[in-house]
C-alpha cells in the first residue's frame, strides 16, 4: 500500500529540484528576482509536502473502508450462500455454518464445538480434494463435498452440493438397466437319446420350471427361443443378487434327472451386462454363452466390456457322440489346403507328447492330400524329446524346422494350423502365428480369455481328450483316399497316452475309437510305451517330490528349488501323476522354482477342476490338467498362494468328498 501511495513521488522531487535550480539561477540576473523565486519555492515545497500527506491518509482510509465492505460481503456470501457452507478450525472443530448447512446437512442440530471426526469420519481433510469431490451421506440425503484449505489462517472451508435426486436417479439408472441371460441345456441331445415323447416332455417341464421359479424369483422375463435355450431379461440390481447366490439353477438342474439315470442335465449360461443398446447387450450375452460352451459347459459366463467372470465349471465334460461336425469340420480344412501353397503346422510353447503328436498326425494327413507340409517346433526346448528323436529316424527330418526357418517359407497363401492351445501368447512361434493370414486351430483345452479371434476355422472340442484324439478324427474324413502312415499314428496315439494318463481319465467313446484306428494304422503300442520312459535321475526327482508332499483338503502340494535339476519340467508333471495314486488324494500340485518364477503343474482324476483353481493364479488348462506361472514370487509365497487359491475353490464349489445335503448345509 506504502508503494502505491507513494508512486508519483519522485516526479514531485524532480519538478521541485528543477524548480530549485531555475530560482538560483536567477539570482545571477536579479537579486529580488531570486527572492521572489525562493518565496515560491517554498510554498510549492510545503503544499507537495501537506498534499502528500493527506492524500496519503485519503487512500488508507479508502482501502481501509474498501477491506471492511469485502469483509461485510464475504461475510454476507457465506450467510446468504445458496449451497451449504461449513468452516472448521485448524483442529477439524466446527466453528461455524450457514443456515442451510445447518437445515439440510446437519438436520437442524446444533454441532458448534464438535469434531469433524463425528459427522464425517472418512474425510480425507489433509488429501487435496479431488475435481469430482467426495460422495457422502448425512441426514438422509446424498451430498458431494469439497474441502478448501486456508493455509495461512489454518482453517478448512466445506461446501456441499446438494445432489440427492441426482444420484437417486442416476443410481436408479444403471440399477434398471437391462441384463440378457442366454441359457441351454448343454446335453440335450444325449439327455433324450432313447426317450420317449413322453419321458423328454417330463424332464423339460421340470428344467423349465426351475428356469421359470428362477427368473421370476429375480422379477425377471423368460422366453424360450429353441428347443433347449432360453433367453431372459433381468435388471441389474437382480443379476447382482444372481451373481452372490453364484447362479443357483446350475445346482438345480443338475439335480434333474432324465431317462437315462446316467446323464445328469447341465446348463450353460451367458450373461451380458452393460451394452449401450438392448441388441448390444444381447450379443454380449452371446458370446459369453459361447466362451461358457467353449470351456466345457455347467458354468456361468459374465461378458462385460472389460472381459469375462466365471460361475461354476465343476462337473464333468459331456462326450458329444455325433461326429457330424467332425466331418464338416475335416471337408472345410481339405478345402483350405488345398488353396494354399503349404501348410505349416505347430504347437504350445514347450511342446509335449500331445502338441507334437497332433502336430505330426496332420502333417501325415495334409501330405496325404497332396500339399507340402512341416511343423514348427523349438528343438531346443521341447518336452517330446523321446517323440522328436523317433519321427527324425525315420526320415522325417526335413519337414520337422525350428520357427525361424519356417517364418522364411510363409507367403500370402501360406496356411498355419496351430494345435493344442488356442491362446495366442501360448503358440510355440508368435511372429509365425502373426505373419500368416490363413490360421485354422485345432484344440481341446478349456476356452479362455484371449483366445485366438482371427481363425478361419477355429475346432475346439472341450470334452476331447486330446488335440491328438481331434486330429485322429479329422484324418479319417479329410479325403477318401487319406491313410496315415505308422510313425504318424504312434505319434498321436502316444498324445492319447499322454493326455488320458494311459486311457484313465478323460476318456469316452470316441477315445478308444480312435485308439482302435490308429492301431488298425501300425501304431506300435510298445514302441508308444517307450516314449515314456525317463532317465534314472528324472525318475529319483519324481519321487522326491512324491515323499515331501503334504495334504490340504485331499490335495497333495509339494515343490523344489529347481534351479539345479535339468530334467524337472519332465519329472514335475510325472510327480503330479504319480501323486493321485495316493489313496485320499483328488488332486495334485508340484511347484518348481526355475529362472526366477514358481511354475505348478495341476493334476486333478475329476472331482476337483484344477483349471479353476490356476485360473485364479493367472493359468488355465484343462478340469484334470492345468498350470500356472507366477513370476517373482519364492515357493514359500506361491505356495501360500496356492493354498488360498484352494480355500477359495472349496469355499465357492463345496468339497466333493462330502455328501450333497452337507454342501447345502454350509
Amino acid at each position: 500500500m506504502k508503494k502505491l501511495v507513494n508512486l508519483f513521488r519522485p516526479i514531485y522531487w524532480v519538478l521541485l529540484a528543477a524548480s530549485a535550480v531555475i530560482a538560483v539561477l536567477t539570482a545571477l540576473v536579479d537579486q529580488r528576482i531570486f527572492l521572489i523565486s525562493a518565496a515560491l519555492w517554498m510554498i510549492a515545497f510545503a503544499y507537495m509536502l501537506i498534499t502528500l500527506y493527506f492524500s496519503r491518509r485519503q487512500v488508507e482510509n479508502a482501502v481501509q473502508e474498501l477491506g471492511r465492505l469485502v469483509a461485510k460481503s464475504q461475510e454476507d456470501t457465506l450467510t446468504e450462500y445458496p449451497f451449504p457452507v461449513m468452516v472448521l478450525r485448524g483442529d477439524r472443530e466446527i466453528a461455524w455454518y450457514n443456515q442451510r448447512c445447518q437445515d439440510l446437512v446437519l438436520g437442524g442440530q446444533d454441532w458448534y464445538g464438535h469434531l469433524v471426526q463425528e459427522l464425517l469420519p472418512d474425510l480425507p481433510l489433509d488429501k487435496a480434494c479431488p475435481p469430482e469431490g467426495y460422495n457422502v451421506k448425512l441426514s438422509g440425503r446424498m451430498f458431494t463435498a469439497y474441502v478448501i484449505r486456508a493455509d495461512s489462517d489454518d482453517m478448512y472451508v466445506l461446501y456441499f452440493i446438494d445432489d440427492d435426486k441426482l444420484k437417486f436417479y442416476a443410481n436408479e439408472y444403471f440399477q434398471s438397466r437391462p441384463a440378457v441371460l442366454l441359457m441351454m441345456v448343454d446335453n440335450y441331445e444325449e439327455l433324450f437319446q432313447n426317450a420317449k415323447e413322453k419321458e423328454r416332455g417330463l424332464v423339460m417341464g421340470e428344467i423349465e420350471g426351475c428356469i421359470d421359479t428362477f427368473i421370476e424369483g429375480h422379477n425377471g422375463l423368460v422366453r424360450k427361443l429353441y428347443r433347449e435355450t432360453y433367453m431372459a431379461i433381468v435388471e441389474e440390481r437382480h443379476l447382482q443378487e444372481i451373481i452372490k447366490e453364484r447362479f443357483s439353477i446350475l445346482d438345480s438342474v443338475r439335480k434333474v434327472r432324465g431317462s437315462d439315470k446316467m446323464i445328469q442335465p447341465t446348463m450353460s449360461i451367458g450373461v451380458g451386462r452393460g451394452g449401450k443398446l438392448l441388441r448390444e447387450t444381447e450379443q454380449l450375452a452371446q458370446q459369453a454363452l459361447d466362451m461358457a460352451l467353449g470351456r466345457g459347459g455347467d458354468q456361468a459366463a459374465i461378458k462385460t466390456q472389460n472381459g469375462y467372470e466365471f460361475y461354476g465349471g465343476v462337473s464333468k465334460t459331456i462326450e458329444k457322440r455325433n461326429k457330424v461336425r467332425t466331418r464338416i469340420v475335416a471337408n472345410a480344412l481339405a478345402e483350405i489346403v488345398m488353396a494354399s501353397d503349404k501348410v505349416l503346422i505347430m504347437g504350445h510353447r514347450m511342446g509335449d507328447l500331445d502338441s507334437l503328436g497332433a502336430s505330426i498326425g496332420m502333417l501325415g494327413a495334409v501330405e496325404q492330400l497332396g500339399k507340402p507340409a512341416f511343423v514348427a517346433i523349438n528343438k531346443n526346448t521341447t518336452l517330446a524329446g523321446p517323440l522328436l528323436q523317433m519321427v527324425l529316424e525315420k526320415g522325417y527330418g526335413d519337414r520337422m524346422l525350428m520357427p525361424a526357418e519356417a517364418l522364411e517359407m510363409v507367403t500370402p497363401h501360406t496356411l498355419l494350423v496351430i494345435v493344442d492351445t488356442h491362446i495366442e501368447n501360448l503358440v510355440e512361434s508368435k511372429e509365425l502365428y502373426e505373419a500368416c493370414r490363413n490360421v485354422v486351430v485345432i484344440d481341446h483345452h478349456r476356452k479362455m480369455v484371449g483366445h485366438i479371434a482371427n481363425a478361419v476355422i477355429f475346432y475346439h472340442e472341450p470334452y476331447a481328450s486330446s488335440a491328438s484324439e481331434m486330429v485322429t478324427e479329422l484324418a479319417q474324413y479329410l479325403g477318401e483316399n487319406t491313410r496315415i502312415r505308422a510313425p504318424e499314428a504312434a505319434a498321436l496315439l502316444a498324445g492319447i497316452t499322454l493326455d488320458t494318463k494311459n486311457f484313465t481319465i478323460r476318456t469316452g467313446v470316441r477315445t478308444f475309437e480312435a485308439a482302435a484306428y490308429l492301431r488298425r494304422m501300425g501304431a506300435d503300442t510298445v514302441q508308444v510305451r517307450q516314449l515314456f520312459s525317463s532317465s534314472m535321475s528324472a525318475y529319483q526327482q519324481k519321487s522326491a517330490l512324491v515323499s515331501t508332499a503334504e495334504i490340504h483338503h485331499g490335495c497333495a502340494i509339494t515343490g523344489t528349488d529347481a534351479s539345479d535339476i535339468p530334467d524337472i519340467r519332465i519329472a514335475a508333471p510325472q510327480a503330479a501323476d504319480e501323486l493321485l495314486t495316493i489313496s485320499g488324494v483328488s488332486a495334485s500340485f508340484v511347484m518348481y522354482d526355475k529362472d526366477g518364477s514358481v511354475n505348478i503343474s495341476a493334476r486333478s482324476l475329476g472331482a476337483i477342476n484344477v483349471q479353476l483353481i490356476m485360473e485364479k493364479l493367472g493359468g488355465g488348462g484343462h478340469q484334470t490338467m492345468a498350470a500356472a506361472q507366477l513370476a517373482g514370487k519364492n515357493l514359500e509365497e506361491a505356495r501360500e498362494l496356492l493354498v488360498e487359491a484352494i480355500n477359495e475353490y472349496f469355499a465357492e464349489n463345496g468339497d466333493p468328498s462330502l455328501p450333497e445335503e452337507e454342501h447345502n448345509g454350509k
